[in-house]
């Protein structure tokens, strides 16, 4: 009997040790020290590397909490929040490797790599290219095209920088909130006459819109945009502008 009381007695601990396990390992990230980097150091999607790079240490203390991240074990969309957030940070400590001499985020290519292809992100206890996260990760996984607006190529003509990390209680909010704004704002997309001029985006990934770029933008354009689209309907022509690679800082 005594053995019989112990045996359950060890089932059990084991058994809560397990669902503990399995809990936490389900629990949302803790975004924090992105929180506090990005209030402090982004305004309007410009970032302030010069100072950020003084607070490198949080960033690398961030990027590391991220390494022990088991992304398989969250939500769909805390895994989109995730990655995005990884992306973007991953991206940060890019420039920072090389600031503030870099000027672009090309500068830190060559002829043979470019820097979307250098392994540099520790994520899940593999290190991947920036461009596996977005081209093998995000995109596929996710199948939502306003990822693009999501995550920052530290360029001028890249969608901002959100001043906020992305949160999968908040994520749907955070994509249409940053694609409305990119979508409405003249300096990334205007309509003039019957000739809807876009980012070069809608050129790259052109297949990710499945309803169109038209179509795309009648979705999330906003007041006057929105009425001319309406008023011009299937008369829209698109042509691409060309993309400003400089570096999005101060």
């Amino acid at each position: 009997m005594r053995k019989t009381l112990m045996l359950y007695s060890t089932l059990f601990i084991f058994g809560s040790v397990g669902i503990v396990a399995t809990s936490l390992a389900g629990n949302p990230v803790d975004h924090g020290l992105f929180t506090e980097l990005l209030g402090k150091y982004v305004r309007a999607g410009e970032v302030n590397y010069q100072d950020l790079k003084n607070e490198e240490a949080t960033l690398d203390a961030y990027l590391a909490m991220l390494e022990a991240v088991e992304p398989q074990s969250l939500s769909h969309d805390e895994q989109f929040a995730f990655y995005a957030n990884a992306y973007n940070a991953w991206t940060i400590k890019l420039i920072l490797s090389d600031y503030p001499g870099v000027k672009s985020i090309k500068d830190l290519g060559s002829l043979l790599k470019s820097p979307w292809k250098k392994k540099i992100a520790r994520i899940d206890g593999k290190v991947m290219t920036l461009d596996h996260i977005e081209h093998d990760i995000l995109r596929p996984r996710f199948n939502d095209p306003r990822v693009h607006f999501a995550i920052n190529c530290a360029a001028k003509s890249c969608p901002p920088l959100a001043d906020e990390p992305f949160s999968g209680d908040t994520l749907d909010r955070q994509l249409d909130q940053l694609t409305r704004a990119f979508i409405n704002d003249p300096n990334n997309n205007y309509l003039k006459g019957n000739v809807l001029y876009v980012s070069s985006i809608f050129k790259w990934f052109k297949t990710d819109f499945k309803d169109g770029i038209v179509n795309f933008f009648r979705k999330y354009a906003e007041g006057d945009l929105k009425t001319n689209l309406k008023a011009i309907e299937n008369k829209i022509k698109v042509k691409y502008l060309d993309y400003d690679w400089s570096l999005n800082g101060k």
